[in-house]
């Protein structure tokens, strides 16, 4: 198969449109960013990148906590808006309900039907982004999200973002099952 070059791109699919929270003077603030993963398993982590700029790392900084919610496919139109506008200029504190666990200092969202409550521990300067670790200390799920006690994907129906073309999607069809395909 021929392959065409691209340049040096950030392009790694599927990215997540999550909802990063954060408590900023004293209110809940959110911005979408799709460049969020899982970064280790014990303890449970995620990396999340964050522009320099952003008015959610001021909070992120100042609190040392923040949350990653999952928005379902749904809420592509909050998801959009938080990705559009910043919280130095637009109030985001009342777009969503939010509640605080363990942590008491980050806003999760109640309308997201999986929530992610994490204390940061490193901060990675990365040219126009920080890298932000963050120890997952709590996860949050709706009750109708599960099927026999597991967490269900399909009923979570996270927004994914695709870069390059702009858009947003769901997830699609089950493939095979992991950790048995492989082994014929």
């Amino acid at each position: 198969m021929e392959k065409t070059t691209l340049g040096p791109q950030a392009l790694l699919y599927p990215m997540p449109a999550a909802l990063i929270g954060a408590q900023v003077d004293g209110k809940p603030n959110y911005m979408t960013a799709a460049w969020c993963a899982i970064a280790a398993l014990k303890p449970p982590s995620v990396a999340v990148a964050i522009r320099r700029s952003r008015y959610t790392l001021k909070g992120v900084r100042e609190q040392g906590t923040f949350s990653v919610n999952v928005p379902s496919s749904t809420m592509a139109k909050e998801a959009d808006y938080c990705g559009l506008y910043s919280g130095k200029n637009r109030d985001k504190s009342r777009l969503f309900t939010a509640f605080y666990g363990e942590l008491k200092t980050a806003p999760l969202i109640t309308e997201c039907p999986l929530n992610l409550e994490c204390k940061a521990i490193h901060f990675l300067d990365l040219g126009s982004h920080t890298l932000v670790a963050g120890e997952i200390m709590q996860t949050y799920i709706s009750g109708d999200c599960l099927t026999d006690g597991n967490v269900d994907p399909g009923r979570i129906d996270p927004l994914i973002f695709i870069s390059g073309a702009s858009k947003y999607h769901r997830l699609g069809d089950e493939i095979a099952p992991a950790f048995a395909i492989g082994k014929d």
